[in-house]
């Protein structure tokens, strides 16, 4: 290993801490009215958030100074240990169903989610796998197919609950990973023919999908039902205009968009903030992209750039998804907004995975 640098990339830290820091102040505004309606206390979401961003923090900066090249010794374990925990979710009894889905262990309040978790440990599993088997790669039997039979095992153990959106975001996000290591473009045309199929085919198998597919065409068809939160999303984003309406002064928030603090957190952002609001939130964004792509790039090793590759390109799928979804661009799927969402699971994964790439930093050339 290369002599590691004493610094990490601190322009990559500032800018999470930014999105951190507007996220925890948003979802207290955009919680309050609902946390005092339900639980008597307008701050319960603000402060649970507040407890998760705490463990994240420290797990960011824990992760920033152990050597990358940990996850590629202990990725197996990783994986297995997360392939354990999402058969356990499924059992009847002891995974908590929330919003429909069995997707979540713990007990009462405070839980996690094995899916959110998976997303990292089948990035460290792929980047370990690529850098040792580069070659093969460019060969659909020997390469392509063993790199992804495990991802499409995870997918379905993850639609069992069901989460396509989750499901997705790691797809996608595998997928990022294997072209970066050289797969060839006419694979992933069959591929990408094959997952047309079958994407149809579970969309066709859920009643509840197709009617989010429909209410994204045209959500006032519906608009009480399948395009309510669509419509309301964009009754959010509307009246903010340039300047917003103020911090703590969105409409919506009132028992209009259901749960605003959670996949539509940026409705209600766009709505208090305006478009400038809006704006640097997706500046910051786009600079902890560009700092990713930059230590992708001047990693010391194959292990080092595809685990930087899938852990930037996990943040950039769930942040062009989620802000699709709340613009109208996209059907309605449960993705957060990383950094900003309210929820501990995913949270507490996403600091822990830019804790690694700013380990990674420390080795850029």
């Amino acid at each position: 290993m290369p002599k590691k640098k004493t610094a990490p990339d601190y322009v990559l830290l500032v800018a999470t801490i930014a999105l951190l820091v507007i996220g925890l102040i948003m979802v207290y505004s955009a919680s309050a009215a609902w946390a005092n309606y339900r639980f008597d206390d307008s701050f319960f979401f603000a402060k649970r958030q507040m407890f998760f961003a705490g463990i994240g923090v420290i797990a960011m900066l824990i992760m920033m100074r152990v050597d990358y090249w940990t996850w590629r010794t202990w990725a197996k374990v990783i994986l297995i240990i997360c392939f354990i925990l999402l058969v356990i979710v499924l059992i009847p009894g002891v995974g908590l169903v929330r919003g429909g889905a069995r997707s979540w262990l713990g007990v009462g309040a405070f839980s996690i989610q094995p899916s959110e978790f998976m997303k990292m440990a089948m990035i460290a599993f792929l980047a370990k796998y690529l850098s040792e088997n580069q070659k093969k790669i460019i060969s659909f039997k020997k390469g392509l197919v063993p790199s992804l039979s495990l991802v499409m095992v995870a997918f379905a153990m993850i639609m069992l609950q069901p989460d396509l959106g989750t499901g997705a975001v790691m797809v996608g996000t595998c997928v990022i990973i294997v072209f970066v290591a050289g797969a060839r473009l006419s694979h992933f045309a069959w591929l990408g023919v094959a997952g047309l199929v079958g994407f149809i085919g579970l969309i066709a198998s859920a009643p509840y999908r197709i009617k989010r597919i429909t209410s994204f065409m045209d959500p006032w068809s519906d608009p009480l039902g399948s395009g309510f939160q669509i419509i309301q999303s964009l009754y959010a984003i509307g009246p903010g205009g340039l300047m917003g309406m103020g911090l703590g002064e969105s409409r919506q928030k009132y028992f209009y968009l259901p749960e605003p603090q959670t996949d539509f957190i940026f409705a209600i952002l766009s709505e208090e903030l305006g478009f400038i609001g809006g704006f640097i939130v997706l500046l910051l964004f786009g600079i902890l992209l560009w700092r990713g792509i930059r230590i992708a790039l001047g990693a010391p090793d194959l292990f080092g750039s595809f685990l930087a590759v899938g852990i930037i390109s996990m943040v950039a799928i769930q942040v062009m998804i989620n802000i699709g979804v709340v613009t109208g661009l996209m059907p309605v799927t449960g993705i957060t907004l990383p950094l900003l969402s309210y929820g501990g699971s995913s949270l507490t994964l996403m600091l822990v995975s830019i804790g690694v790439l700013l380990n990674i930093s420390r080795y850029v050339r």
